[in-house]
């Protein structure tokens, strides 16, 4: 039985997963795999596709790939086309061959290959049953990736990083022939936002400023905002990859009106659509937001410490 929560999980099982990582050494550098190769249960297999809603418009890399039953799987049952990678060649010749035996061997790939080397920019979706410590390892160049890229970890979370979702389920075999337990961390890579931004509305026929202060740890976000020179708390402020949405009440004019922002962020900025709601306005806007750097700071400066 499945119980998702938007929870962390701390690491309770990295002791028991030291024997489990898929063919893949903590040092980043080793050339060979140093601990016995354990296969993610095929059920977790797939509820690990169905949480991460993979299709075939996704490419899948899955790292530490073993016998390739992910990939082969994402390829098979949802249309992915899928890579994987792992350091023991004798897994690589078997994902070979389990590809070809259910007959998607032209949409996935493998490559006996360090994880750590491996190019993860155009994937879609990322796959892991990795050591807590590797995974750690790993956050820096995950949290790099285009945002909205949805990554799925088997057992272990990513320390403070909370998923966006968690999923448990008993598994008949999780050891060879012994039942046990798994869990599914699921996270969407965030955009980032923090910093300040700058926008104007016309709102009531005249043009009002706006400037957004918003601070940020990984998808969590928080912030205020000031209006015609009143500053008030953001509420329900959600990132989810790059879609972002908040909400806030501010007297303009007179009279409290409602705010209620969404829109995508881009290279550029934040574009979207704005719902306000007074007892003399009501109606939809469009807005774009720039970036605000202050005098003596890059704007790569103002995203240093977005993640911690």
């Amino acid at each position: 039985m499945f119980r998702f929560r938007l929870l962390h999980r701390c690491w309770g099982r990295a002791m028991l997963g030291a024997a489990m990582v898929l063919g893949v050494t903590i040092a980043a550098g080793a050339a060979e795999p140093t601990v016995p190769y354990v296969p993610t249960p095929q059920e977790v297999v797939e509820r690990m596709l169905e949480i991460a809603k993979v299709g075939p418009q996704d490419y899948l890399i899955d790292l530490g790939s073993g016998d390739g039953r992910i990939v082969v799987t994402a390829a098979k049952q949802r249309g992915a086309r899928g890579f994987g990678v792992d350091l023991n060649p004798v897994r690589i010749e078997e994902s070979i061959e389990n590809a070809a035996k259910a007959g998607v061997s032209d949409r996935v790939t493998f490559q006996q290959r360090n994880l750590f080397e491996t190019d993860l920019s155009d994937a879609t979706v990322i796959t892991m049953y990795l050591l807590p410590r590797v995974n750690l390892d790993l956050r820096p160049k995950l949290l790099e990736l285009k945002p909205g890229t949805r990554l799925v970890s088997h057992d272990f979370s990513m320390d403070d990083w909370k998923p966006d979702a968690f999923a448990e389920m008993d598994v008949k075999e999780k050891y060879g022939t012994a039942p046990g337990s798994s869990s599914i961390y699921f996270w969407i890579v965030p955009a980032r936002v923090s910093g300040s931004w700058q926008w104007q509305l016309a709102v009531g026929g005249k043009p009002l400023a706006y400037e957004l202060a918003l601070q940020q740890k990984y998808q969590m976000i928080s912030g205020t905002v000031r209006v015609g020179g009143r500053s008030v708390k953001l509420e329900d402020a959600r990132l989810r990859g790059d879609q972002i949405s908040f909400s806030f009440s501010v007297v303009v004019n007179g009279n409290p009106l409602k705010h209620e922002f969404s829109g995508r962020v881009m290279d550029k900025g934040i574009e979207g659509t704005v719902n306000l709601a007074g007892s003399r306005t009501r109606g939809q806007l469009e807005w774009k937001a720039a970036r605000s750097v202050k005098a003596g700071q890059s704007a790569g400066a103002t995203l240093v410490a977005w993640a911690r």
